[in-house]
């Protein structure tokens, strides 16, 4: 055991950034054995057009949950690599409206094995009588009541 984990609840930013690259590694392996080119960073946006078929910018960020820029250089990057296209809205001319290419939809076809497998072999990491997931659930509910940052000044002004 190290520093790190022995500082329990203090570290638990690293952990959970630790636990996060390790999955992504070893997604990246498994997607590589399948013989499939595809980083797991691209998932979250690849799913979810997979599912929303179009989308705006805007749309894409809330359904993943990450920053508008953060999205936008996501998209970039899965442009470049032609699994997304995007075409100005009819409506609003300023609008983006992100689809899957062919090449994207093709991709989704390969993955959709894989994706199983993955579901199977994670749903076998996280359940542990303490179900990672639920906790996870659990945590984001918190903070989205009241943020981190949110609870740490209240905690602050009430012991001053």
């Amino acid at each position: 055991m190290n520093i790190i984990d022995e500082s329990g609840i203090l570290a638990i930013s690293t952990r959970l950034q630790r636990l996060s690259e390790q999955l992504r590694k070893d997604g990246a392996m498994i997607y590589k054995s399948f013989g499939i080119d595809f980083e797991p960073k691209w998932f979250p946006v690849i799913f979810t057009l997979h599912h929303k078929e179009m989308l705006s910018v805007v749309e894409i960020a809330n359904e993943i949950g990450y920053t508008h820029p953060s999205t936008i250089s996501l998209l970039k990057e899965l442009e470049k690599q032609k699994l997304i296209q995007s075409k100005k809205d009819k409506q609003d001319e300023r609008r983006r409206l992100i689809i899957l290419t062919p090449k994207g939809i093709e991709l989704i076809e390969k993955m959709q094995p894989v994706w199983e497998l993955v579901s199977k072999v994670l749903g076998e990491i996280a359940d542990n009588k303490n179900n990672l997931l639920a906790a996870i659930n659990e945590a984001e509910e918190k903070i989205a009541e009241q943020s981190f940052y949110q609870r740490a000044l209240k905690m602050k002004k009430e012991s001053e």
